[in-house]
């Protein structure tokens, strides 16, 4: 029997991290385009409502690159930036990317074996839709970690850029609950769940994280929900796992 390419006993390793891989990593996520693009402009046109310029609401964009936290933080901001508001915004972003920890180490087996100077950069990009298609490519045979950098590198793009028209949109929507702005956010992680169910027994860390998730909402309120939900789901993931 002949070892894959990148077995240990073949001193001739896969080429990874190439142009192709690159590429089809970024078609892969298409799909999720236009519910990232609803996404985008609703948070463009809160930051407008908020008092944000547009080159703030772009920086943010460029800097953070995260959807949930840049909306719950701008649906938090005070209307002065005091020290004591600084570090709360801080803090509430890195309890709802804390997340992040978790759904990177599952990308392990796919950035494992790349130096920190690649994986660590391409972990920048690491965003649900990304993630989700990477594990896909991953347990289909697909060993090049250019896959998810493809990916990712595409969300972001579209991110950052349709924000804008949300921005300038901002100023002449009244209200945008009207138009189910608001509706946006959930709407793009519930039809993710829906691609991730494999039915009761094989998706029961997602119903145990939504229980605790909800629970949570229900008993503490604020963002808590989403670290409680977070680690339920992964921890009855792995007692569940065959």
């Amino acid at each position: 029997m002949t070892p894959p390419a990148d077995s240990p006993a073949d001193p001739t390793p896969a080429q990874y991290w190439t142009w192709a891989s690159f590429r089809q990593g970024a078609l892969s996520v298409l799909p999720f385009s236009p519910g990232l693009i609803a996404f985008a402009m609703a948070y463009g046109t809160l930051a407008a409502r908020k008092g944000l310029t547009l080159s703030e609401t772009l920086l943010m964009s460029a800097t953070v690159f995260s959807g949930v936290a840049q909306m719950v933080v701008l649906d938090n901001w005070p209307q002065t930036l005091t020290a004591g508001a600084i570090v709360s915004i801080v803090a509430l972003t890195a309890l709802i990317n804390a997340r992040y920890v978790m759904i990177g180490a599952t990308l392990r087996p796919l950035l494992g074996s790349s130096p920190a100077y690649k994986s660590y950069p391409t972990l920048f990009f690491l965003v649900e839709p990304g993630w989700l298609t990477s594990l896909r490519y991953y347990d289909k045979g697909g060993r090049d970690p250019a896959f998810m950098l493809g990916g990712g590198v595409t969300m972001y793009l579209v991110w950052s850029i349709m924000s804008v028209p949300g921005y300038l949109a901002g100023a002449a929507v009244a209200d945008p609950r009207q138009f189910g702005i608001d509706l946006m956010m959930p709407a793009f992680f519930v039809a993710m769940l829906v691609s991730l169910w494999r039915g009761p027994r094989r998706s029961f860390g997602i119903i145990v994280g939504a229980g605790a998730a909800l629970l949570t909402e229900f008993v503490i309120g604020g963002h808590w929900y989403l670290i409680v939900g977070a680690i339920a789901g992964s921890l009855a993931g792995v007692f569940n796992d065959d």
